[in-house]
């Protein structure tokens, strides 16, 4: 792999991941296009390593807050209440039982993600999925995308804090796993599901990216086991790996910025312009 392919692949990974368009799809269609055919293990770990802590430092307000409320519910420490006026925080955790409620519906969705992402590595080998699959997935997402958009611009725009529902939890889980398939976005999917439950589209996608760190921690894990198990790893020139991982966190970071930008705006089924004409080329021409 060349620090040029490696500088190309991380771009694709870090927009890809957070954009509504499949970064499992897109990376599939780039390294055949390169003639990747054997991608390092090692590559794929630095690249969820630096899409994880471009999510994380997006949301950390949040996510510090949740780890706050849980460990002095946990040690019956005294509630502090939340002074501020950071949005997410007001739509997810505005108080310990507000915040609670987010935390077990983390749980609910990552459980149900877990059992479908099992399911689907069970029974449909990723290795082995035509472009013709992917590029079918990519149209499924657009209708996804355009759905949500009428939906949501249907429904009123609620600020401040709303409960989520364990049934909203279950279908955002289950979007969520349906998103690990190549072609369907796991971003369009979730957000997707989350609006067609009733959550206002601000929410669904903070509620979409908070639930997506326990699922790329996953796939981390899951990516490292295997690496450490292959009985001979392909290693990988250190510039290459460190052009991908910096290419990937930064575009990954700039991607999420721009993304909850066009989903406060309701503009979300826009990507649905880019996805089809690509979805019926992809069907056409291979």
């Amino acid at each position: 792999m060349t620090t040029l392919q490696a500088f190309f692949l991380g771009l694709l990974q870090g927009i890809a991941e957070f954009l509504p368009v499949s970064s499992s799809g897109h990376l599939k269609l780039a390294q055949g296009l390169f003639g990747l055919t054997d991608v390092p293990l090692m590559f794929d770990v630095f690249l969820h390593i630096a899409t994880l802590l471009a999510v994380c430092i997006y949301f950390r307000k949040i996510i510090l807050r949740l780890f706050t409320i849980l460990f002095r519910v946990i040690f019956r420490r005294e509630e502090q209440p939340y002074t501020g006026d950071d949005p997410k925080i007001l739509s997810l955790a505005p108080d310990y039982a507000a915040g609670m409620n987010t935390i077990f519906m983390i749980i609910i969705s990552t459980a149900v993600t877990g059992v479908m992402g099992i399911a689907v590595k069970k029974f449909l080998d990723s290795d082995s999925i035509s472009v013709k699959f992917i590029c079918a997935g990519f149209l499924v997402t657009s209708v996804l995308l355009l759905l949500s958009g009428l939906v949501s611009g249907r429904q009123a725009q609620v600020t401040g804090y709303t409960k989520l529902k364990w049934y909203q939890a279950v279908a955002v889980g289950f979007a969520q796993g349906i998103g690990t398939l190549p072609g369907i976005s796991r971003s369009g999917s979730t957000i997707s599901g989350a609006v067609f439950c009733g959550v206002g589209r601000v929410k669904a996608g903070d509620y979409s990216f908070i639930i997506s760190i326990p699922a790329i921690l996953g796939a981390f894990v899951l990516t490292l086991k295997d690496f450490f198990e292959a009985e001979a790893a392909v290693v990988i020139e250190t510039l290459p790996l460190a052009v991908s991982f910096v290419t990937a966190f930064v575009s990954g970071y700039a991607a999420l910025s721009l993304l909850m930008k066009l989903i406060n705006r309701g503009k979300l089924a826009w990507f649905a312009v880019y996805l089809i004409p690509l979805g019926i080329f992809g069907l056409i021409y291979f």
